[in-house]
């Protein structure tokens, strides 16, 4: 088999979906002629954990691990936060102190391209003296954090070898770039050390379409997708039992941006105007949820219908959205959002239960919505679409005919991603 190094901050055993783009594909790129030996940091400062994550490491896989010192402890003692509120002091609070907007200030200017670029002088020396008694044929990074990204870089210029580079979300385009307050000097770095990658790298991909464009009109060239997928054997022990009560669950981050209000009005009026809906209504969320939207759920006296999961481990996050009525997705309000596709998506689409995306009609998302037929992507704003789509889901329910006619979803399988992903590999090791 040739042999490819994918270098990847998120390793198991974090948690969450950021995790899941390496993870799955070391694990199926043996099925298309590539054996992964995965980098990772041997010692990350993880906001999640998930423990399930570990079974798809086959044991035979080469891990390689390498310490990383993180600023995140620093500024979680000096800002007061607790061990399991979010890293990034973006997300700290809604009102900052003082030391949350200096450590965004340091964060965007001074820690270039990210907060673990301390990693990156270790991990190229380190990787260099791998390299040189177990050569691979390719390298593969994902990003970000693009620190995974930096390293790959510098490792395929000094030693020649192909490098393909991924992107998870962008880098100077990121909905969340701009929260840093970036100076015109550290914005010039950030956009000098992207348009080298762009340069240097043997190939490019993405996780959606739009973003692939957005890539190329700033000087990236070929952009090609990889979408995130689901994986089948995450399916395999999952028998639905569909829930009796008309629950609306959400899988994953509510951030700020992503607050459904419109939504929590329209379920608040249909709850005086429906018969039973207020006896049947379960909203059933799972992840962290901004303080934003508990706000909104209780300013329209939702709070009886709602239930808080906290953050689950996968398996049992995967049997809440196979037994449920209806699965809400909130796509962030942000610039480039019409290629915001949550990796969560793909595992609504193989629970194969109707779905309410509120975001833009044109993004990638309500466009492969349209096209399934899995349900339907409706504005943010449109009070009427809103309350008309959950009105026709509950008279379903209620004939107990809640249900979606099934459709071949299969190119969006984590294997086939990863069988594409291997077509690229093959590619570049050609060239």
């Amino acid at each position: 088999m040739k042999r490819v190094l994918i270098i990847s901050y998120y390793w198991p055993p974090a948690g969450g979906v950021g995790v899941l783009r390496c993870l799955k594909f070391s694990k199926y790129l043996r099925n298309y002629g590539w054996e992964p030996i995965v980098y990772a940091p041997l010692n990350a400062d993880y906001l999640l954990y998930d423990y399930t994550n570990l079974k798809d490491i086959s044991d035979t896989v080469e891990i390689l691990k390498y310490p990383i010192w993180e600023p995140f402890r620093l500024f979680k003692f000096l800002s007061g936060r607790k061990q399991n509120d979010p890293t990034d002091p973006v997300h700290v609070r809604q009102k900052k102190c003082f030391i949350d907007n200096f450590a965004i200030w340091i964060r965007g200017n001074f820690f270039i391209p990210d907060a673990r670029r301390l990693w990156i002088n270790p991990s190229v020396k380190y990787l260099k003296s791998y390299l040189h008694d177990n050569p691979v044929d390719a390298i593969f990074t994902d990003g970000p954090p693009h620190t995974n990204t930096i390293i790959g870089q510098k490792l395929s210029v000094e030693l020649d070898i192909p490098w393909l580079a991924d992107f998870q979300d962008p880098w100077t385009q990121a909905d969340y770039y701009k929260l840093y307050k970036i100076k015109i000097w550290a914005d010039r770095r950030h956009k000098k050390m992207e348009q080298l990658v762009f340069k240097t790298a043997h190939k490019i991909t993405i996780a959606s379409p739009s973003w692939a464009k957005d890539l190329e009109k700033i000087g990236a060239h070929d952009v090609d997708v990889i979408y995130y997928g689901y994986d089948e054997d995450d399916f395999k022990h999952v028998s639905p039992i569909i829930d009796k009560d008309f629950t609306i669950t959400h899988a994953g981050q509510l951030s700020r941006d992503r607050n459904p209000e419109v939504l929590f009005s329209a379920l608040n009026d249909l709850k005086n105007e429906l018969p039973w809906f207020n006896e049947n209504l379960r909203l059933n969320f799972v992840g962290n949820i901004d303080m934003s939207i508990r706000k909104s759920i209780i300013n329209n006296n939702l709070q009886n219908n709602f239930k808080d999961n906290g953050f689950i481990d996968r398996p049992r996050a995967i049997q809440l959205i196979s037994d449920a009525q209806l699965l809400l997705l909130v796509l962030n309000k942000n610039e480039n959002v019409n290629g915001r596709i949550p990796g969560k998506f793909y595992e609504y689409l193989r629970a194969r239960r109707p779905i309410l995306c509120i975001g833009p009609k044109n993004s990638d998302l309500a466009m492969i919505l349209n096209e399934y037929g899995y349900g339907e992507c409706i504005d943010y704003e449109d009070y009427e679409q809103i309350k008309i789509y959950i009105k026709k889901r509950y008279e379903l329910y209620l004939k107990n005919k809640n249900n979606i006619l099934p459709k071949n979803i299969e190119k969006f399988s984590i294997e086939n991603q990863t069988k594409i992903l291997s077509g690229y590999l093959n590619q570049i090791v050609k060239c």
